[in-house]
Order: structure tokens, then sequence, then C-alpha cells
């Protein structure tokens, strides 16, 4: 078998990423080996992000390759690292350790990341800092050492909308550092170890009546100086790059024609003649039409991707993922009339992972209306689209310049 770097080396094309996969299956068969080991060694061959370093779980290939080794190795029915349960890993954790991660962050997390072996959550958004995330409030001060080089920190606040806290290892964490500046040059990038002392998870319940979300409260827990991602003070640049990643991820996603949220509308309409009228007939060609549009751009979106970072054009991603998402789920319980108000299973339950769909129409109806809220709320994208993609005037901010610790809150 070749080395990692020959492999890179060798790993230009799908006739390379075929070979890999070969060699893969050949030495840990997918019928016999346990699946975490499994998934392990195809870290470690190069088949995670086929795009990432050498050593990273990837051969430093093309982005676009990844497709290849996927249908691969679905084809012998090798199995997934459960992206729905580990999204945020995947998803915006990975990207920004990759990117400011020191070699030791990035050997000792990514791995374990990919394979889910550790679940990872998302501490930024704060009872008074949603929209506003640079408001927020979260203290991070040295525990030892001296304010230019800390040994330590020690973080309190509280977070709010977590996602996955109550099964998470890590935490992606923002927090103030120095409140004597604007607020967005005093924060700092941190990994908070979920298990740490002084972390107390509670669960928030949604319409759905899942508890999917949380507020975790930070009172006084400890965060070693080398679980800083990027320099102090640095962290809303860090965080740019979990934000932009972010809105990828959620509305940027593979989705085959007449998948995600138009699919139950498209069934129904198919299974029920009756229903067949006109009015109802244009409404669904034009959502249709919208989700198909939606779906040819994401796959657009991920082709940039494959040149280097996300842009702003995911914010426009995520925005048109949470308009679809309303109204094509609003348009599915229409179509199901009385039985469209049913809701089934109204339990307290703690999921396994986010799902956008769920059980039935009335679920999706509920579930959707949070998709204009996580991820950046809809008004916000909207800014950012107008500013950083169409070159209008930025809003007039008052704030920009004030010191944090001076502003009314």
């Amino acid at each position: 078998m070749l080395t990692d770097t020959e492999a890179a080396d060798q790993a230009t094309g799908p006739d390379d990423i075929r070979r890999r996969v070969r060699e893969l299956l050949e030495a840990h068969d997918p019928a016999s080996t346990p699946r975490l080991d499994f998934l392990r060694a195809r870290f470690d061959a190069g088949l995670a992000w086929v795009h990432y370093p050498v050593g990273l779980g990837g051969l430093g290939a093309p982005r676009t390759l990844q497709p290849v080794a996927d249908a691969e190795l679905a084809a012998a029915s090798a199995p997934a690292n459960d992206p729905r349960r580990i999204g945020i890993g995947l998803g915006m954790a990975a990207p920004t350790i990759l990117a400011f991660g020191t070699p030791q962050q990035q050997q000792r997390w990514l791995r374990p990341l990919w394979t889910g072996e550790e679940v990872w959550c998302q501490l930024f958004s704060e009872p008074g800092a949603g929209s506003d995330l640079a408001g927020l409030a979260t203290r991070a001060v040295p525990a030892t050492g001296n304010d230019d080089a800390p040994d330590g920190w020690r973080v309190s606040g509280q977070k709010v909308w977590t996602s996955m806290a109550h099964k998470a290892r890590w935490a992606i964490l923002v927090a103030r550092t120095d409140p004597d500046v604007p607020k967005h040059a005093g924060l700092t990038y941190f990994a908070c170890d979920m298990t740490a002392p002084g972390v107390e998870v509670r669960p928030l319940r949604q319409l759905t009546g899942e508890a999917e979300f949380n507020e975790v409260f930070l009172a006084d827990v400890p965060i070693p100086d080398s679980d800083r991602l990027g320099a102090v003070g640095n962290g809303w640049r860090v965080a740019q790059t979990t934000l932009m990643n972010e809105r990828v991820a959620i509305g940027g996603g593979t989705t085959p024609r007449e998948g995600g949220m138009i699919a139950g509308p498209v069934a129904t309409w198919r299974d029920q003649p009756g229903l067949r009228t006109p009015g109802l007939h244009d409404r669904l060609l034009r959502l249709w039409v919208d989700a198909e549009v939606a779906r040819i751009a994401g796959a657009r979106l991920r082709q940039q991707l494959a040149a280097g970072r996300p842009g702003p054009e995911g914010s426009a991603a995520k925005l048109v993922f949470a308009r679809l998402n309303q109204e094509i789920s609003a348009f599915e319980v229409e179509l199901a009339a009385g039985d469209g108000l049913l809701y089934d299973d109204w339990t307290m339950t703690r999921p396994e992972g986010a799902n956008f769909y769920g059980r039935g129409p009335g679920y999706r109806y509920l579930r959707a209306r949070g998709n204009s809220i996580e991820g950046g709320t809809s008004e916000i994208l909207r800014n950012i689209i107008a500013e950083r993609v169409l070159g209008l005037p930025p809003e007039i901010r008052v704030d920009k310049d004030v010191p944090w610790k001076d502003l009314p809150r």
C-alpha cells in the first residue's frame, strides 16, 4: 500500500480515489470490521475529507472528488459517520479547526470529530446577543499567568439555542476577553470541554415538543490556553469562518431532485389525484421550481467551495432554504386538509441530532419556523447579502468604535 504522501501525490482524479477506496475495503471488510474501526481506518486513509491535508483525514485532493469516494463506499455498504448527529462538528467546528487550529489541535480533535466519537456543539448566541453576536457578554479572564500570556482562562456567562449540547463532548465558544475595546475587537475563540466543572446544560422545549436546543450556563469554567483557537482578541475573525461554514452547512446541502422538503407535497400530489385543482397545481409548480433552482444553486455553491473558503453566497443559500421550507411545509399542511392539523407524538424528547423533516406534515410545519432564526436570522442575512454581495451602503452603526463596557444593555 502507498504511503499517505505518495497517495496524495497520485490522488488527482476519480480513478485514483477509486483505487484508494478499493485498498481500504480490501484491508477493512465492512461486513466484518467494527463500525468505529472502519471509520477510523477511512479517516487514516484520507477518505474522510479528500480535500483536507494528508494526516488530517484527507489527501490534499480537489473537493469535487469527495462524491466519488462516498459513492464507492456506499456501494460497498460501508458504515457512515451519522452526519445528522455530528453536523455541527463536521460543518462548523472542523473547518474552523483546520483554518485556525495548531497542528496539535488538529491532530487531537479532527479524527474523533469525524468518526463521531466526540460530538460538538456551538456556544455563540446569548439571551442578549443573538443577531448582534459581537455584543456577547460571556467573559473569559486569565486564570494564571498574565493578560498577555495566560496559562489558562476562567469563563462565565450564559449561552442559548445550543443544539446538541446535551450530547456534546466539546463546544466551539466565543467569549469576551477585553471589555475596554469595541465589541468586535475584544473577543477570543475557544474550544470548551463540556464535561469541565461549571458547565450546566438545560433543555429548551420547542414547538415540536422536542428539546433539540439547550441553554448552557458557564460558571467559572476552566479552559487551558492550549484550547484557544486564533490569537487573543481575534475571536471575531475566527467566528466569521464558523458562521460562513454554518450557513453553507444549513442551506447548501446536497439533495436529489425532488428531495428534501418538497418531497412530501410532490408524493401527496401524485398519490391523490383528487387534489389536482388548477390553483393548487400552480402553487405546487412554483414551489417545485423554486426548490429545483435552490438545489442547482447549492450545487454551484459547492463547486465554488472547492476553490476556497465559503463567502457571503452561503448566506443567500441559507436565506432561501428558510423561506422555502416554511412555504413548502405550509402548503403540505394545506394539502393534507383536516389531517394536516393532527400532530403525532407530542412528548418531551431529547433528539440524537437535528431533524428538519421529522415525522409528519405537522412536525415539518412547526420545525420550519426555526429555520429563519438558526444559523443567522433572515434579517441579518439580507443585510450581509446587501452589503457584501450587492455592494449597497451599510447600515449606520453608532456603536462601532465605542468600548463594549460603555454600550447600553
